[in-house]
């Protein structure tokens, strides 16, 4: 008859494919119980919005399918995400496993519009996300969400973060009475800022932290690379040449940082005809590619140049919730799977790196 070893056995060849790991060493089998051919256990995903879930599930359904002796099956599939960043060694922001800085090197890429979808996208599959907009000089999240301006709580010492679909929301659009006019501040104290959002907000039990950042490469992105761990920056760029080569001053700045790239995401990749179909490359083509290929970083996705996620954005309207099942929701759902893999990897070489030091 079966035992548990042979099905643990067995389970070990199904491997993770952004991990290059099997399923049974990386912890992922959870509470098996096996009475007399009666087979039951959890897989556990490292998170909900894993581009391979579907995958794992059906190759992990195809292996117990293999022994003999299973009369009855009773597969249960969660996701716990995984920890992308050293948090001993952060001794403030500890309930927030991944902490995401979106980056562009220039202006008028749409960064924040990518930041806001991405993170609606990851919130939708199930995570636990919240969303920091760091651009201090011209806050634009709270227009985006359709949020109006207003101080926030503080309980225990601690500001509260607004909710908006799911999201736990800081802006300092929240602060100011005159939003739409642009804040002047010196470096010390848009530092400063930044550090009370980070670390004196009410970040309880976050599986991702998106960090909307600055256009360039200033006192922001230097802070929160400087103040706490981070997973890693996502860069995001144009297919013109003038952004690819202002992005690729981001990358270095952060590379010097030691702060790791998890990938570039190409926006206004193409429109395409609503009547024909056929995909026109506005503004070039391949811009992000040969970055990705240039430091070998993955490329994590294109979101087309789509009125509609414009039009949203300015209408406080995101696209993923306006029109969930559409071109661009699906395109900011893909870059959001990839983005959660990339962090999942960047988990599992930490906690080798743990483990080894342990041992």
């Amino acid at each position: 008859m079966v035992g548990v070893d042979q099905v643990l056995e067995k389970l070990s060849t199904v491997i993770d494919p952004d991990l290059k790991k099997d399923i049974v060493s990386m912890g992922m089998i959870k509470d098996m119980e096996l009475d007399a051919g009666n087979l039951r256990f959890t897989l556990e995903l490292t998170t909900p919005a894993c581009p391979f879930n579907v995958e794992i599930e059906e190759d992990v359904r195809k292996a117990i399918g293999e022994l003999d002796g299973i009369n009855n099956f009773d597969l249960s599939v969660t996701a716990k995400v995984m920890e992308g960043r050293s948090l001993e060694d952060d001794t403030t922001m500890k309930t927030v496993k991944n902490i995401i800085g979106v980056a562009s090197g220039k202006g008028g890429v749409g960064k924040s519009t990518v930041s806001l979808n991405l993170a609606l996208a990851l919130q939708q599959s199930g995570a636990k996300v919240g969303l920091l907009d760091a651009d201090i000089y011209g806050p634009s999240i709270p227009l985006m969400l359709g949020m109006a301006d207003g101080d926030l709580e503080v309980e225990d010492n601690k500001l509260q973060p607004a909710t908006s679909h799911g999201l736990r929301v800081i802006s300092f659009g929240f602060f100011s009475q005159q939003s739409h006019q642009a804040a002047i501040y010196r470096g010390p104290i848009i530092s400063g800022v930044l550090r009370q959002f980070l670390v004196d907000t009410n970040w309880s039990n976050l599986d991702y932290l998106i960090v909307d950042l600055p256009p360039g490469t200033g006192d922001i992105p230097l802070t929160l690379a400087q103040t706490i761990p981070i997973t890693g920056i996502l860069v995001v760029t144009t297919p013109q040449d003038v952004a690819s080569n202002v992005a690729v001053k981001a990358i270095g700045m952060f590379e010097k940082l030691n702060v790791p790239i998890l990938g570039v995401v190409e926006n206004m990749s193409q429109f395409i005809c609503p009547t024909c179909s056929s995909s026109h490359y506005i503004f070039g083509q391949g811009g992000a590619q040969k970055i990705a290929e240039q430091f070998s970083i993955p490329f994590l996705g294109e979101i087309p140049l789509n009125s509609g996620i414009m039009s949203g954005s300015d209408l406080g309207k995101p696209i993923m919730i306006t029109s969930p099942k559409s071109e661009g929701a699906a395109a900011f759902k893909n870059a959001a799977q990839n983005i959660a893999a990339q962090c999942s990897i960047v988990a599992a070489k930490l906690r080798e790196e743990v483990d080894a030091e342990a041992s």
